[in-house]
């Protein structure tokens, strides 16, 4: 349990408490906790129930994480026990967002629910991202051009599923399809589904029921590894035009 001593220090002076007062709310004694952290003992069984009941952190977690590249204490529960970092963060206090990379990407269907998985994708600074907890996605096809096959999608994890905003687009992680990106529409209230929609006409739009669903991200920005040529732009510029008009034509219908 190489990792307890430290994230129990760790949790505990992000909480901003004293040894002898986080020993007090836990009900020992303060060289109890000075023996954990120092490394001269290791909690029992009874002790880790106590500090995962404390910190609302499964056990797992606590012995199996490296929890200093947590910058606080509000770990995400996202079910079945696992927990998602709010924020991770380098030696310096900087903010990192993790990669699942492109060959990858098939894979996160079976570890996004791993901590382990998740722990090991290589991570990157994007100092100009809004707080939150983001990934970045590789994207594949060109269902949602101009976005173009190879661009990563950096979204920031979506808390609560009834919080979608209608029209925006989202990474969407789901049972049957693995990760998706599409815009996205909230039918739950009449059908308890989200309809997922492509920018590309070509692919039709279809419902996931949301129990189908296991997690969903919000964009925040693209990263293109490929650079856009002179007929691409303009074609884009096009289809936005095409996109408008369409909008502009279905509000006289229904004001007809």
């Amino acid at each position: 349990m190489k990792n307890i001593q430290a994230n129990i220090k760790h949790l505990r002076s992000l909480k901003q408490l004293s040894q002898e007062r986080f020993a007090d709310e836990l009900g020992w004694s303060r060289s109890i906790v000075g023996s954990y952290e120092e490394g001269r003992s290791e909690p029992p069984i009874d002790r880790l129930i106590d500090l995962s009941n404390y910190f609302m952190i499964p056990i797992d977690i606590l012995v199996k994480n490296d929890l200093r590249m947590a910058k606080d204490t509000s770990f995400i529960d996202i079910g079945s026990k696992r927990v998602l970092f709010p924020i991770t963060v380098n030696e310096n206090n900087e903010d990192l967002i993790e990669i699942v990379p492109a060959k990858a990407s098939a894979g996160y269907l079976a570890g996004y629910d791993d901590p382990e998985y998740i722990e090991q994708l290589q991570k990157i600074k994007l100092p100009f991202l809004p707080t939150g907890t983001h990934r970045a996605f590789p994207i594949k096809g060109d269902s949602m051009l101009p976005v173009k096959d190879g661009a990563f999608v950096v979204a920031k994890y979506v808390e609560d599923i009834q919080d979608v905003k209608n029209g925006r687009t989202y990474i969407v992680l789901t049972k049957d399809d693995g990760l998706v990106y599409k815009r996205v529409y909230n039918l739950i209230e009449e059908k308890q589904t989200l309809m997922l929609s492509s920018d590309n006409k070509s692919y039709q739009p279809y419902e996931v029921p949301i129990e189908n669903i296991l997690e969903l991200w919000e964009f925040t920005c693209c990263i293109n590894t490929q650079e856009y040529d002179e007929k691409e732009l303009k074609m884009s510029s096009i289809m936005a035009m095409f996109q408008e008009l369409k909008v502009e034509l279905e509000a006289v219908q229904k004001m007809a």
